[in-house]
């Protein structure tokens, strides 16, 4: 967010004395830049994640701390990311297909940086965020957890507030950049999970062909359960479809790209 944001972090913490923190300022390159600078600062026993356009909620790391002892097993813990504009349409629409949410408890396959936190010895293990992808660092860092072992934790307690985009064209763009960063940190994995074929060998890749065209028409029909029922769903819906499909030529892009 600029230096702008990091000044109003300060006035925030400065009129609480009692709370122990540390600025560390940095080029604003990306977010695993970002991270992997922090990160060297960070002690104790957890490493807490958000974003400088997310509110985490008054009782944030106490649900932290309570969800990472209901699940001893668990690397990482997370939870729903809630938007912070949702009075606009658009709003409404960024809320329903940008992050996913859940309404109990459930191992996922990875969990948004802007509301994570993992244990400090499954960091240490992992090691540093891949500075080379632009998006996606979190997807990338998830999997690396999952493949030494530890689960992911959704847990709908660890609430944050976001700023979600509030235009279309801020909404497609985003979407846009995920395609992208998705055909990335799939071509760094092959063997992560994909909604695109590696191949057309099997009877299963071109079943999965087939629904990566089609998932774009049937994927905006499970985001819009999340919509009140009437107008909003009946309005957002050509929306969605818009933006699973800018979501997919993103990757294509990427993929035609050669990286």
């Amino acid at each position: 967010g600029g230096d702008a944001r990091a000044d109003a972090l300060v006035e925030a913490y400065a009129r609480h004395p009692h709370i122990r923190f540390q600025l560390v300022r940095t080029a604003n390159r990306n977010l695993a830049t970002s991270r992997n600078v922090g990160l060297p600062q960070c002690v104790g026993e957890v490493i807490a994640l958000t974003d400088d356009d997310a509110q985490v909620f008054p009782d944030w790391i106490a649900q932290i701390g309570a969800a990472l002892k209901r699940h001893p097993q668990a690397g990482a813990v997370g939870g729903p990311v809630l938007g912070s504009n949702t009075h606009t349409l658009v709003g409404r629409v960024s809320d329903a297909v940008t992050f996913p949410a859940w309404p109990t408890a459930r191992p996922v396959r990875t969990l948004p940086g802007v509301n994570v936190a993992y244990r400090a010895a499954v960091v240490r293990a992992v090691g540093a965020f891949d500075e080379r992808l632009f998006r996606g660092e979190d997807v990338d860092y998830n999997w690396r957890v999952a493949q030494l072992g530890h689960s992911l934790i959704f847990d709908p307690t660890i609430r944050v507030r976001h700023e979600h985009r509030a235009t279309w064209r801020g909404l497609l763009r985003q979407h846009w950049m995920y395609g992208r960063a998705y055909r990335l940190v799939r071509r760094k994995w092959p063997a992560m999970y994909c909604v695109y074929p590696h191949g057309l060998l099997r009877a299963r890749d071109g079943l999965k062909a087939g629904y990566f065209v089609a998932g774009a028409l049937i994927e905006p029909l499970r985001s819009l359960r999340r919509l009140p029922p009437g107008r909003d769903r009946l309005l957002a819906y050509a929306p969605m479809v818009a933006n699973q499909l800018v979501w997919r030529a993103g990757m294509l892009f990427q993929l035609l790209r050669g990286d």
